[in-house]
């Protein structure tokens, strides 16, 4: 059996408020298009379909002409509702989708019902879970009391591997061998040392995923998922392996700055006669780069500086001492796709040891001026033009307090 993992689409996302649809319909093109070439039985999507509960009409456009690619090279699909989804929304006609060989697992109240393959061997079982939140698992389930995200799962792990013995004949004391069967889930799982899983993105050294944390819900020890041939885990955004067994794929798009040096990709994922077999992971294209940029305004437009950022997504750090008027213009002017600028200069006024209120005793309005200007403006003061603006509005304002 061939599965291809993957997850966290987040159809609808922008990338600092630009639209990511067409570079996100580009890569969902070659991930059918992988299906294809490797001959994938199923393809798993591990949660966040969409970016939204409520997504746009667009987002289910770009998702049917993905699934419709997908189904047309012979694939069946496992799709799980992520923290980002509206369960009712994605599962709207789940029914039907079924029929055409796409499988929508949304519903908390049905964790052990999964999808059925066959192979050569017999059956995999593909159980699909949607993001578990205690509330509602307790609302659902009579014997669930728990407050944990680790209880939520550790539940629905439970109700799992039983149906799995069930489906054996009886328990493994009885003789009765579970079949293989795969588990896909969206959560924050431990590492096999019991901490957060690391990340690869040279900033924050962690997930790039928006928090999901109330109360300690959100991390899952890894021995939770003990049992499956494998299993495909969403919510992070960067690949990660836990073991062997228990994979992240990551998104298959970088959604931000912070996600620009992590590998996007899918896991190609063979079950054989006795369980995994191999996990290769697959790369996906990047329709467009996210870069980092760091020196003068002067330097970062200078002809011929790089030409390998010009059509790429542009983050911006200005080293200037003062921050050049009109800079994120002047930058666009060059990186069309630049989105974000911050300023670090290069070096830095002292000011001083003495508080502002010590700085500007007994001065005059025009000298309090001054050292507010050279203050916020990393050493520099007012210009020749701003200091006889600034003394012109003093004398007017002294003018009129002497008709007073």
């Amino acid at each position: 059996m061939r599965l291809l993992h993957t997850s966290d689409w987040h159809i609808g996302r922008t990338f600092h408020g630009h639209s990511t649809d067409e570079h996100l319909a580009q890569v969902l093109s070659a991930i059918a298009d992988a299906v294809a070439e490797h001959s994938v039985d199923a393809v798993i999507v591990a949660g966040d379909i969409f970016d939204s509960s409520t997504p746009k009409s667009g987002a289910f456009t770009l998702l049917a002409d993905a699934l419709l690619a997908i189904r047309d090279h012979g694939a069946q699909v496992v799709l799980t509702s992520g923290n980002h989804d509206g369960p009712a929304r994605l599962a709207h006609n789940a029914a039907f989708a079924r029929a055409g060989g796409v499988h929508i697992k949304a519903d908390h109240t049905d964790l052990a019902s999964p999808v059925t393959l066959t192979d050569g061997h017999g059956e995999v079982l593909v159980y699909g879970l949607p993001y578990l939140h205690p509330e509602f698992m307790r609302s659902a389930y009579s014997d669930f009391t728990g407050s944990t995200h680790q209880d939520a799962l550790t539940f629905a792990m439970d109700q799992i591997r039983a149906d799995a013995r069930d489906r054996a004949g009886g328990s493994d004391a009885q003789g009765g061998t579970p079949p293989r069967y795969v588990v896909a889930a969206h959560c924050f799982a431990a590492s096999a040392a019991g901490t957060a899983p690391p990340e690869t993105t040279e900033d924050t050294g962690r997930a790039e995923e928006r928090d999901i944390t109330r109360g300690g819900l959100n991390l899952v020890g890894l021995a939770t998922f003990e049992g499956p041939a494998y299993t495909a885990l969403g919510h992070i955004h960067s690949r990660q392996t836990l073991s062997d067994t228990v994979r992240y794929s990551g998104a298959p798009l970088r959604f931000s700055f912070g996600e620009r040096s992590s590998a996007k990709g899918m896991w190609l994922v063979d079950i054989g006669v006795d369980g995994l077999e191999s996990a290769t992971w697959l790369e996906l294209p990047t329709p467009r780069a996210a870069v980092r940029l760091e020196g003068t305004l002067a330097d970062l437009v200078a002809p011929g500086a790089h030409p390998d950022a010009e059509d790429a997504w542009v983050e911006a750090i200005l080293t200037d001492d003062q921050l050049p008027r009109d800079a994120m213009r002047t930058l666009q002017s060059r990186y069309p796709h630049a989105v974000t600028l911050a300023h670090r200069p290069a070096t830095r006024h002292d000011a001083g040891p003495r508080q502002y209120a010590e700085r500007v005793e007994g001065k005059s309005d025009a000298e309090v001026i001054e050292e507010f200007l050279t203050y916020v403006r990393n050493g520099a003061g007012p210009t020749e033009a701003e200091q006889a603006l600034l003394n012109d509005a003093l004398d007017a304002i002294d003018a009129r307090e002497a008709t007073r």
